[in-house]
């Protein structure tokens, strides 16, 4: 075994990744306080060649030093939008035909794993504020609530973390309809 060097990586450019075909995924950053946090968001969105990234309320916009520390340039493959409320960017996604799937712990949510989707079926992945999660506002649009069932003593993770699971998962999914 050896370690691959960049050059073995096999990667897209920029320009390639903007016309390479996407799963049929967005992401819906709900009011994101952290810099860092929605940096992330954005190389794991290029990580799995996701379509788009809402960015709504008070999250953080590129360009900006803090989110390209941990976008790594991320920021200027995957394209995004800035809305100022995220009730206004779910009430587009839905009348556009996605899914709406609150990443969130709720009466109804579905543990992660249990989640199933139908082949051609878009996804709006939303994801909350690191304090107070998904709004009111976007869970009353929400057609699905997920959750990662998990065991501790805090019953959260970072949303970075979280989002990362949740795509991989989703990506996953998706990939097994298309097989």
């Amino acid at each position: 075994m050896k370690k691959l060097k960049l050059e073995e990586l096999g990667r897209l450019s920029v320009d390639e990744f903007k016309i390479s075909e996407k799963i049929p995924v967005c992401i819906l950053l709900d009011n994101i306080r952290s810099l860092h946090n929605v940096g992330s968001a954005f190389r794991t969105a290029d990580a799995f060649r996701i379509e788009k990234i809402f960015i709504t309320g008070i999250t953080g916009t590129p360009p900006h030093r803090e989110i390209e520390k941990t976008a790594l340039g991320a920021s200027t493959s995957v394209e995004w939008e800035y809305f100022e409320k995220p009730e206004m960017a779910a009430s587009q996604l839905k009348k556009n035909g996605y899914t709406i799937v609150a990443v969130e712990q709720t009466t109804e949510s579905i543990p992660l794993q249990d989640f199933t989707s139908k082949k051609g079926e878009k996804l709006c992945l939303v994801f909350g504020n690191e304090i107070n999660g998904v709004s009111e506002e976007v869970i009353a649009l929400a057609d699905i609530a997920l959750e990662i069932p998990q065991s501790g003593t805090k019953h959260s993770l970072n949303i970075s973390v979280c989002l990362g699971i949740v795509v991989w998962t989703i990506s996953r999914i998706l990939n097994d309809l298309h097989q």
